[in-house]
């Protein structure tokens, strides 16, 4: 088999036997090298075969800092990424680099499927993203259920401007916990970057609820990058 792109350049956030997510950033220095890399990308996957069937797909976004990729890739588990990582991986990255020097791999987070997701309208949803909002949330350690805790600080902050100042441009956000205990991911699609600039800027939106999500226990710091989905494989059939 394969790798087969999908016409949309996102992965099925709900697709069925996901039993590890893994993230990752790449640096690569200016929209140009962007664009070259997810091309030398695609060349890489699409001339070999489809590594494993334990990985179900593997998507990437270009940041709209103009120096970022992202890496999002779903797995039936932890152990067939670490497969992938002994026997197939090394040969992909060497023809990436060679196509474009000086790739920084900044970071990789394991993290275990979707802990709870948001839906536009409570069901599934075919409207395509313009953009692609991740929010990390580091935590000083794995502290008893204060994670999850924070996620569900999301939800009713979200539930609170969904009475009285909806997003309009917010389509999906799915929430991903680290394995390691110390981080929340979550993976929100939108409209296009301004709905989301929009969203930030409204200065009727901090309430008290949105003040227990910034100063939650545990909480450390967060981050928040843009990104324009460019590529999504999976296995062809």
């Amino acid at each position: 088999m394969n790798a087969v792109a999908r016409p949309d350049a996102r992965p099925d956030l709900h697709r069925p036997g996901v039993g590890a997510v893994l993230v990752s950033t790449w640096r690569v220095g200016t929209p140009e090298r962007q664009r070259a890399a997810v091309e030398a990308i695609r060349k890489a996957w699409e001339s070999r075969a489809w590594p494993d069937l334990g990985l179900l797909s593997y998507s990437v976004a270009v940041g709209t800092d103009g120096d970022t990729l992202l890496h999002y890739s779903q797995w039936t588990e932890q152990q067939a990424y670490d497969d992938f990582v002994r026997t197939h991986r090394d040969e992909r990255n060497a023809e990436i680099d060679a196509a474009v020097p000086g790739i920084e791999r900044v970071e990789l987070r394991r993290y275990a499927p979707i802990h709870r997701s948001a839906v536009r309208g409570g069901t599934g949803t075919g409207e395509l993203p313009g953009v692609v909002v991740v929010v990390e949330a580091d935590f000083d350690g794995p502290g008893a259920g204060r994670r999850e805790d924070w996620v569900d600080a999301v939800f009713t902050a979200l539930d609170e401007d969904a009475a009285t100042r909806p997003a309009p441009g917010g389509i999906s956000a799915q929430f991903h916990l680290s394995t390691d205990g110390g981080r929340v991911l979550n993976y929100a699609e939108w409209e296009s970057e301004r709905a989301h600039e929009e969203w930030l800027a409204d200065d009727t939106r901090p309430s008290e609820a949105w003040k227990r999500v910034h100063h939650h226990p545990g909480l450390v710091g967060s981050r928040v990058r843009r990104y324009t989905p460019a590529l999504s494989l999976s296995a062809g059939v």
